[in-house]
């Protein structure tokens, strides 16, 4: 049985006075424990997939499922506390928040959520040495390298123990070598935590190391 299950999925976005259509009636199916590439040129609606199934954004017509839930039959604050208890997003840019050092950042989805202070501290800080930043805790992004900075995000996007992982081009602004170890850290994180995982990716060294493979084209998913 499938844990993300997206079937006939439309999506248009306004342009000036026109519809822009970017995703066609895609279907996408998603195995528990998989990890899915999904790759295809820029501006062809990788990112805007991601954002569906994420929750992030509304779409047009079709069905967005994630474990027993339906995304299209909740209201937007239940899709709101869904996607704060079950899913986590990497995204190319990292998106910390500058004034705060790299724990506070990790601790933000728990605090949010009212955990207790020191049980949010503990966590972060115990994902954050687990990505290897044990001695750059209370940098603030500012001060950390682009790598860091995305190990720092990705120790955000599972701080609350997410079942889903969505990554949006998590090494497109890295040089070569940091991304190679960042893949490698993906992977890891993918195994030891259990999670169902999709990455929108341009790196094909990335996506040769997923379960499977999709291309996104003309509005549809098909086997890369």
């Amino acid at each position: 049985m499938a844990f993300v299950e997206v079937s006939g999925l439309e999506k248009s976005y306004p342009i000036r006075h026109e519809q822009l259509r970017v995703l066609k009636g895609l279907d996408l199916s998603v195995a528990p424990g998989e990890m899915v590439a999904i790759v295809g040129a820029s501006g062809v609606g990788k990112s805007t997939l991601l954002h569906v199934v994420g929750g992030l954004d509304h779409w047009d017509a079709g069905t967005v499922r994630i474990g027993e839930a339906d995304l299209g039959g909740m209201s937007d604050d239940a899709v709101v506390a869904f996607r704060n208890r079950q899913v986590g997003f990497v995204f190319q840019f990292h998106h910390l928040l500058p004034e705060f050092d790299a724990v506070e950042n990790v601790e933000m989805p728990l605090r949010i959520r009212r955990l207790a202070p020191a049980e949010a501290r503990r966590r972060a800080t115990s994902l954050l040495t687990r990505v290897g930043l044990v001695d750059r805790l209370s940098h603030r992004p500012g001060m950390l390298s682009g790598g860091e900075q995305q190990r720092v995000a990705l120790a955000r996007a599972l701080v609350a123990s997410p079942a889903l992982l969505l990554a949006d081009e998590p090494t497109g602004d890295l040089d070569e070598a940091t991304a190679e170890s960042l893949h490698t850290l993906l992977h890891e994180m993918h195994r030891e935590r259990g999670l169902t995982s999709i990455i929108a990716t341009h790196n094909p060294r990335l996506a040769a190391t997923c379960d499977r493979v999709m291309r996104l084209e003309g509005g549809r998913l098909v086997p890369a």
